[in-house]
C-alpha cells in the first residue's frame, strides 16, 4: 500500500449514503444490457475495508487521544462497515515495526500516543477482534514485514527497538529504514513478531500489503551487497537471491500460521502488476512502470501457483480503460492466475481515487467503482473486494461507495472460507 507513496489520500465532504442504501434495499442491481442481479442472502463474498494506522492515515485520527476516544473512533469504523453491509475489516496492527498490542518483540506503536513504546492504556488489537466479531465482522490483522520507519534516523526510535539493538539488521533507502530481507535472523524475527499477535488473538487472517523489497527510487541503491556476498552464492544473480528471500518469508510464514492457530488464513495484497506481457508472455496486457517480480522481488504469481497463501488481493487501483494498466485487463489476468489453485481472489479497490481532482476523468464518475464489480461478476474466481480506505469509506465525497452499496450490497453476505 506504499504507506505515504502510491496510495494518495484525499479528504472531502461526506457523501450522502442513506438515501442510496434505501434505494438499494428496494431495487435489484442491473448490469448494462443484462437482467437484474441480486446477491442472495447467505451467499459468500468478501466485502472489506482497510484501516491504515501508519502516520494516522485512518485511525486514530491523531496521536495522543485518550484510550476512550481511540476506542470510540475504532468502533465507529466498525459500525460504518456494518452499516454498508461489509463483512471484514483489515486493520493495520504493525505499521512500522511497532505494535498495536502488548508485543513480546516490539514497542507500542507511535501512532497511538505519539511516543513509540508508550503504553496507550488499552489493548487496541484485542478490542478490535472482540468488537469486530460481536458485529459479525472478520478482523484481518495487517502487518508490514520489513518497514522500520518513515525516516532514516535510528536514534528517533525508542531505545528498546530491535532496530537499535541490532543496527546491522537495518538499511536506509529512499528516506526510510528497512529490515534487511537477506538476513536469515531478520526473516525469523519478523515472523516471530507477527506471529506473536496470532498466538494471542483470534484474528481471522494475517494480511500483508505490497512492501517487500522497497519500491525503486531513482539514483539510490539498496545496500545489501555484503549480505548477498555472504548468502547469495548459490544464485545466478542478486535478483534471483532477493526473490528467494521473499519466497522463503512467504512460505515459512504460511506454514507457521497454521501451526500457531488453526483456521487463520494468510493473505497478501500486492501491487497488481506481476510482470508486463512485453517482459514475460505470462504477464498481463499492461505497460506498468513497476513489476513486482522485477522491482520488488515479489513473485506474486508463484505464491498463488504454489498455494503458499490462502488469498491474494491485488491492488487494481486503476480505472477501466487506463492505458498503462487497465482494470478490465488486469481483472481477468488475476482470475486466470488463481483458477484451479484453491487460492481466493479478492480485488483491492481504489476508493480513495473517487472524486480526487488529480485523477483521470473516470474517477470523477460515482459509478466507476460499481462498474468494477459489474466486471467482476463475470469472473467466478473473484470472491470479493476490499476498499482503501476507512476514512474514504466514511467520507465518500462523491457517493462512489454509496453507489456500490446500492448496486451490489443489498443483503449481507458470508465471508468466503
Amino acid at each position: 500500500m506504499r504507506g505515504l507513496g502510491r496510495r494518495s489520500f484525499v479528504v472531502g465532504a461526506a457523501g450522502t449514503v442513506a438515501a442510496m442504501m434505501t434505494a438499494g434495499d428496494a431495487v435489484a442491481a442491473r448490469r448494462p444490457g443484462g437482467p437484474p442481479r441480486r446477491r442472495g442472502a447467505g451467499q459468500e463474498e468478501l466485502r472489506g475495508m482497510w484501516v491504515a494506522t501508519v502516520a494516522n492515515l485512518d485511525w486514530p485520527s491523531a496521536t495522543g487521544l485518550s484510550a476512550a476516544a481511540q476506542e470510540a473512533e475504532l468502533i465507529a469504523h466498525l459500525d460504518r462497515a456494518v452499516e454498508l453491509r461489509l463483512n471484514a475489516v483489515v486493520l493495520q496492527v504493525r505499521p512500522t515495526a511497532d505494535a498495536l498490542w502488548p508485543s513480546s518483540y516490539e514497542p507500542w506503536a507511535q501512532c497511538l500516543t505519539g511516543v513509540q513504546g508508550k503504553d496507550p492504556g488499552w489493548d487496541p488489537l484485542g478490542t478490535a477482534v472482540r468488537e469486530a466479531h460481536a458485529r459479525g465482522l472478520e478482523l484481518h490483522a495487517w502487518f508490514n514485514p520489513y518497514r522500520v520507519a518513515n525516516h532514516t534516523d535510528p536514534s528517533r526510535l525508542v531505545a528498546s527497538h530491535p532496530a537499535r539493538l541490532h543496527p546491522d539488521w537495518v538499511l536506509p533507502y529512499g528516506g526510510k529504514l528497512y529490515y534487511n530481507p537477506g538476513l536469515p535472523e531478520v526473516r525469523t524475527f519478523v515472523q516471530d513478531a507477527m506471529l506473536d499477535a496470532v498466538s494471542r488473538y483470534a484474528v481471522d487472517a494475517v494480511h500483508w500489503d505490497d512492501y517487500f523489497y522497497p519500491y525503486p527510487v531513482a539514483g539510490q541503491v539498496f545496500g545489501d551487497d555484503e549480505t548477498y556476498e555472504r548468502y547469495g552464492g548459490a544464485f545466478a544473480n542478486k535478483a534471483a537471491w532477493r526473490r528467494d528471500n521473499i519466497d522463503r518469508l512467504v512460505r515459512e510464514t504460511g506454514e507457521r500460521i497454521k501451526e500457531v492457530r488453526s483456521g487463520v488464513r494468510f493473505g497478501i495484497s500486492p501491487f497488481a502488476v506481476w510482470r508486463n506481457a512485453a517482459t514475460d508472455p505470462l504477464g498481463s496486457a499492461t505497460s506498468a512502470g513497476v513489476q513486482t517480480y522485477d522491482d520488488l522481488y515479489a513473485d506474486t504469481r508463484k505464491w498463488v501457483k504454489e498455494g503458499w497463501i490462502d488469498y491474494i488481493c491485488p491492488q487494481i487501483y486503476w480505472n477501466i480503460g487506463f492505458p498503462a494498466a487497465d482494470y478490465a485487463k488486469l481483472l481477468p489476468w488475476w482470475a486466470e492466475t488463481v483458477r484451479g489453485t484453491g487460492v481466493g481472489l479478492y480485488v483491492g479497490e481504489a476508493l480513495h481515487k473517487a472524486g480526487d481532482p488529480a485523477q483521470p476523468a473516470a474517477w470523477q464518475d460515482p459509478a466507476e467503482l460499481s462498474r468494477h464489480l459489474d466486471l467482476a461478476a463475470d469472473h467466478p474466481e473473484v470472491g470479493g473486494h476490499v476498499y482503501f480506505s476507512a476514512r474514504h469509506v466514511k467520507a465518500d465525497p462523491i457517493g462512489a461507495m454509496a453507489r456500490v452499496v446500492a448496486d451490489h450490497y443489498q443483503l449481507r453476505a458470508r465471508v468466503p472460507r
